[in-house]
Formats: C-alpha cells, sequence, structure tokens
C-alpha cells in the first residue's frame, strides 16, 4: 500500500482537531463536576411537564429526554448543560424546518 504524504496545512487541521477534541471532552468532565444540577421536579417544572413524565422517558425503551445522572436508586440529577442542550436538539424553528 502506498504511503500517503501529508500536506503542512493538512497537518496543521489534524493537530487542531485532535487538539478541539480533547479540550470538548476535558470541559465535558469539569463541566459535570463543577456544573450547576437540576433534581427531577426542577426539570419538569422548566419544561411544563409532570414529574412522573421524565421518570417514564427515563425508563422507556429507548430512553428519552436530557441525559441524567442517577446517584442512587431515588436520587437522579440533571446537569444544566444537558438540559440546556437536550432543548437545544428539540428546538424546531419555524420556516427553517424542512
Amino acid at each position: 500500500m502506498p504511503e500517503q504524504q501529508l500536506t503542512i496545512t493538512q497537518v496543521a487541521e489534524l493537530i487542531s482537531s485532535v487538539s478541539q477534541a480533547s479540550q470538548n471532552a476535558q470541559a465535558r468532565r469539569t463541566g459535570l463536576l463543577a456544573g450547576e444540577w437540576y433534581s427531577t421536579e426542577d426539570v419538569a417544572a422548566l419544561i411544563g411537564v409532570d414529574p412522573s413524565s421524565l421518570r417514564r422517558w427515563r425508563t422507556s425503551t429507548p430512553m428519552q429526554g436530557p441525559p441524567f445522572v442517577r446517584l442512587t436508586s431515588r436520587i437522579t440529577v440533571y446537569s444544566v448543560p444537558d438540559v440546556q442542550a437536550w432543548l437545544e436538539s428539540r428546538r424546531i424553528v419555524p420556516g427553517e424546518a424542512a
């Protein structure tokens, strides 16, 4: 198999993408530890559903709702950035929807 040569630009882009991926992974790790948290009741109030809906979404197959962390069998929390990202992923802008 012939050896492929990379240009300086391609090497720079590769280094940049690896660096960005590393920074993103680090931000996710520290974000969960240093971030704010919502309870099930908090998230339910924010999105206007009953807390039982979130509990049902967590146990449905496939799972639905925002990402969560189950600390114990009775305590589940949601990181603020995860809830925001989940809401943004479900956002529909009229006129832009295809």
